[in-house]
């Protein structure tokens, strides 16, 4: 009898542990090492690879004075940092507060050229949209579609310009 409870609570004890192994979807997610999505949980953060995210729109728009410029899926103008080297940001901390990174996977739109958008990881592992080899960002002041304000100014440390869909600054 006690052999048969021992055995019984043996085979429990292996089930309850093949049964918490995962899931079969091949993801890290969930299981007994991968966190189920509860508080502290990584399941619900992407994955820190190239590509990964959400699509992030470029297309082309009208803005005042600076004439066609690239905008992001919003129709938020979309500017360059002269600081920016080797198509790597210099932009992080403060400066990626006022002036926030497109990031996800580029999809082009609307005179916007595929040929000239890329990517570049960031410091973070994000991974941010480029366009003719220039990270691209927004800027804060702008308060809605068609605002340039971020155009041909100095700030943190070099000149932001918005870009036509030819590559070429805006200004």
């Amino acid at each position: 009898m006690i052999r048969s409870i021992s055995v019984a609570l043996a085979i429990a004890a292996v089930v309850a542990v093949v049964g918490c192994g995962g899931n079969d979807s091949g993801s890290n997610e969930g299981g007994a090492y991968g966190g189920g999505g509860g508080e502290g949980s990584t399941a619900s953060k992407p994955a820190k690879s190239e590509g990964a995210g959400a699509p992030a729109v470029v297309s082309v728009a009208s803005a005042g004075d600076a004439g066609k410029v690239l905008v992001d899926s919003r129709g938020f103008t979309l500017y360059f940092f002269k600081k920016d080297k080797g198509g790597k940001s210099a932009c992080y901390g403060g400066c990626a507060k006022v002036w926030p990174p497109l990031t996800g996977t580029p999809k082009g739109e609307g005179g916007a050229m595929a040929s000239k958008l890329g990517t570049s990881e960031r410091t973070d592992g994000t991974t941010q949209v480029t366009y003719a080899g220039w990270p691209l960002y927004t800027y804060t002041a702008d308060a809605k579609p068609g605002d340039v304000k971020g155009a041909d100014i100095d700030s943190f440390g070099a000149e932001w310009y918005a870009l036509h869909p030819n590559g070429k600054e805006a200004g």
